[in-house]
């Protein structure tokens, strides 16, 4: 399976450790979220600025996701 997602400024907590949530969607086009708790690249890639930058920019969370508790245990 493969999917495309994009970072969101929501923030939940998920055993005790922060995840943002991402939104996307499957190749096949079904709607999905994923809670990433970590993301790294190479620390020798030279384009790692490059990554930060693009990490950094949010976009504003669905509503769906929105209404997802600030807390939420799996």
């Amino acid at each position: 399976m493969k999917i495309t997602v994009e970072n969101t400024s929501k923030i939940v907590t998920l055993n005790g450790v922060p995840a943002r949530i991402w939104e996307g969607f499957t190749e096949s086009g079904i709607e999905c979220h994923c809670y990433i708790t970590r993301i790294a690249i190479d620390k020798d890639e030279p384009r790692s600025e490059e990554f930060e930058r693009e990490l950094s920019e949010q976009k504003a969370p669905s509503t769906e996701i929105e209404a997802i508790p600030i807390r939420m245990i799996l």
